[in-house]
């Protein structure tokens, strides 16, 4: 019963927090599932993996949310998602594939380091828009699509971290970056969960109630949760001081990332 309730703590402070900085929760839900299920005693070659899944699978839900709100308010450039959805899911696909040839324990550190840079990223780096420019060729948005997928399946991420900053060099305003790259979200979701399911289906010492690397009662707690609390970081959101909100996510990544990469490199 205990593992479920770490479940709800862990949808509830991924919901805030995406709502609050406004980034998918793939980077708070993967480290949260790690220590989750190493508490629990999950085979160990399997926890890594398992985490990611799930993670894609909750970030599913968490999208479509984020992208009806944002669409409601004309902030997603569907053109450009036309043109980087298929890269994205084919990215996301050969992601999850090189995903499952990882040790977990290399994975674990390589999910450190991604968290790290993006917390550096917002900790002293801003995203600056540069308007008027015409937007790259179809060709490279779906290239650049192509190569999103393929991070944010490996890492567990919806891709925001990334998928903004593209977008506004592509000339975006940011409040249709931000739009447009929660859209971009869906697929890579869909298509990373989809091949984490697939590519763990023969692995023999998962625990019980997986469908390949994806958890469901993990999956099903952190939606609904996320989903509902995502609303009361959003509400916060426009109280509070837009840099402390930053600066306070970037410790936090700080944190996760650095326990990840040390754990992951058997430092601890």
């Amino acid at each position: 019963m205990m593992l479920y309730v770490w479940f709800v703590i862990a949808g509830a402070f991924a919901g805030v927090s995406a709502g609050l900085f406004g980034v998918g929760g793939g980077m708070i839900i993967v480290p949260a599932l790690v220590w989750i299920f190493t508490a629990y005693h999950f085979p160990p070659e399997v926890v890594t993996h398992l985490a990611i899944g799930t993670s894609l699978a909750t970030i599913v839900v968490t999208s479509i949310s984020s992208l009806t709100a944002h669409n409601k308010h004309c902030g997603v450039r569907w053109e450009v998602w036309r043109k980087m959805a298929l890269g994205l899911v084919i990215g996301s696909l050969v992601g999850a594939g090189i995903a499952d040839m990882i040790d977990g324990k290399v994975l674990q550190a390589i999910i450190g380091i991604g968290a790290l840079l993006v917390a550096i990223k917002m900790l002293f780096f801003s995203n600056k828009e540069q308007l008027g420019k015409p937007l790259p060729s179809a060709g490279v948005q779906f290239g650049a699509g192509t190569g999103i997928g393929m991070a944010s399946s490996i890492f567990g991420i919806g891709g925001g971290s990334l998928t903004v900053p593209f977008l506004n060099w592509a000339g975006l305003p940011m409040k249709q970056s931000v739009g447009t790259s929660a859209a971009c979200g869906l697929p890579i979701a869909l298509a990373g969960a989809a091949g984490f399911a697939w590519f763990g289906q023969d692995v023999v010492n998962l625990p019980e109630g997986t469908i390949g690397f994806v958890h469901i009662t993990g999956f099903i707690c952190i939606s609904v949760v996320s989903f509902a609390m995502a609303k009361v970081g959003a509400k916060l959101a426009h109280v509070l001081p837009a840099l402390i909100l930053k600066r306070a996510f970037g410790v936090l990544l700080l944190f996760a990332g650095g326990q990840l990469l040390l754990s992951g490199i058997g430092v601890i």
